[in-house]
């Protein structure tokens, strides 16, 4: 019932998350309705996005380059290392101007469920990061000459990713003496502590416990830290599920 034109945006409109049909619908007129100009130019945005944004090479943020702007910053606190599941959730947490730390983007959550485990995640990278640091930015340790692989699919003692070129990476020597870097020498991280900000749901949580776990048999200085959960500001006790108001009680502090 409408040009063949019409259809196809619309049914690319009702593919984006969150909208429907009649969304589609409602979206597609309104680009018809609008001059020219702003038609092409949405169409270049979505074009340049595509061929221009891509991962940080070293956090897999979304970057335009190599480096995210927040990689960039030399005001961020290299000592901390926020863990989130996708580059969405780091807007919220800057929103809140309480962390200035850097992050790093596992690019999902664990799901044995839906086949996705360590290797498909970059839990790999996360750990060279906590064990070496970020050597691109001027912080002591260097990328390894080999790539690092975990060797199994989920935990367990055998779960360390390994440089395959140089032998395994350890957490051999002292609390403050950590990873090889290839030319045999050993640089201590300067991560102090991992934020494990993953969404607390039961892959969320899986995925937390994972990093825990790991953190705490290659880098046992490093504070592994949980985002806490609970009641949200301005809730009523009454409304409050078991699971959030057990959580609540859980993290409570002295005032």
């Amino acid at each position: 019932m409408q040009p063949a034109p019409i259809e196809r945006l619309a049914a690319a409109f009702a593919r984006l998350p969150g909208v429907g049909p009649r969304t589609a619908q409602r979206l597609t007129y309104y680009v018809l309705s609008r001059p020219d100009d702003e038609a092409r130019a949405l169409a270049a945005a979505l074009v340049e996005v595509k061929e221009k944004i891509g991962e940080c090479r070293i956090c897999f943020n979304l970057a335009e380059g190599d480096r995210c702007v927040i990689c960039q910053d030399a005001r961020r606190d290299p000592t901390l290392l926020c863990v989130v599941e996708g580059p969405a959730d780091i807007l919220p947490i800057e929103r809140t101007h309480e962390y200035r730390g850097r992050y790093h983007v596992l690019g999902g959550s664990l799901s044995p469920v839906d086949g996705v485990g360590p290797r498909d995640l970059h839990l790999a990278e996360l750990y060279r990061r906590v064990t070496q640091g970020d050597p691109d930015l001027g912080e002591p340790g260097a990328p390894p000459t080999g790539p690092l692989v975990p060797t199994s699919d989920f935990g367990g003692d055998d779960a360390w990713p390994t440089a395959q070129a140089d032998g395994p990476a350890s957490a051999g020597g002292d609390d403050s003496d950590f990873g090889p870097t290839g030319d045999g020498q050993r640089h201590r991280s300067p991560v102090q502590e991992v934020v494990v900000a993953t969404n607390p749901t039961t892959s969320g949580e899986a995925t937390a416990l994972h990093i825990g776990a790991e953190l705490r048999e290659v880098a046992p200085h490093v504070t592994v830290s949980r985002l806490a959960s609970g009641l949200p500001v301005g809730a009523d006790l009454e409304h409050a599920d078991e699971v959030t108001l057990g959580r609540a009680f859980a993290g409570r502090r002295t005032i």
